[in-house]
């Protein structure tokens, strides 16, 4: 668990700088929650958001786990080599797009468009979203969205070759957006002004690049490690 730590608080920290890419993805449909109970009902306001992104972060656990098997299958293989350099190319590109100097990783979304199209009729009848349930459903359902900053991560947890890590990582970086997108229920406007700041941005963006290079297979480690 030692060795763990580390990962997870960057796991915590990608989740959070991400922030601003998950308020195109799922922003307008936290807004939309936040919109539809009147002001006077804020507690029931904050149950449903909150319900919402529980179901949103178990899926990205459920997906870290997943992917966190074939990692294990391929720890003892050549190919575990190969999947630790995507996964650090992937973040080093993720980084490159969250400081806006490189949009080529979006491309990647449509390796999940074919699920989505079988998920989305099921998401569009839980709305209007009236009960915690209904909300808990809808954000498991919204988990698996494609996203590039999402299929990144996936792949950074999967390099670890365990289940329980990745499904620990991807469970960190989850809820390293809930700042994010809990405040964009509440209070949009402000923190969506922040998060397009350009230096926030490209600060967000350089991190998550040292992420990707720490990553990649390397005598470069040690030197970070020790950093």
């Amino acid at each position: 668990m030692p060795e763990l730590a580390p990962l997870l608080v960057s796991a915590l920290i990608l989740g959070l700088l991400g922030g601003g890419h998950c308020l195109g993805m799922c922003g307008g449909l936290m807004g939309a929650l936040t919109l539809a109970i009147p002001a006077e009902q804020r507690g029931r306001r904050l149950r449903l958001l909150l319900a919402y992104n529980l179901g949103r972060v178990l899926s990205y656990t459920a997906a870290g786990v997943l992917v966190g098997l074939a990692g294990w299958a391929l720890a003892s293989s050549p190919a575990a080599m190969a999947l630790r350099v995507i996964a650090a190319l992937l973040l080093i590109a993720m980084g490159l797009y969250l400081a806006g100097w490189w949009s080529g990783l979006t491309r990647i979304e449509a390796v999940g468009r074919g699920l989505w199209r079988h998920l989305q009729p099921l998401a569009r009848r839980l709305l209007p979203v009236s009960s915690v349930p209904r909300a808990l459903l809808l954000g498991a359902l919204w988990g698996w969205l494609p996203c590039g900053l999402v299929y990144s991560t996936l792949l950074w947890a999967a390099s670890q070759g365990s289940a329980l890590d990745s499904g620990a990582l991807m469970l960190a970086f989850g809820l390293g957006t809930w700042p994010v997108l809990l405040a964009t229920g509440l209070a949009a406007e402000r923190l969506k002004r922040v998060l397009q700041r350009r230096g926030v941005r490209v600060a967000g963006g350089l991190l998550i690049m040292v992420f990707g290079l720490w990553t990649l297979p390397g005598p470069h480690q040690h030197w970070l490690m020790g950093h």
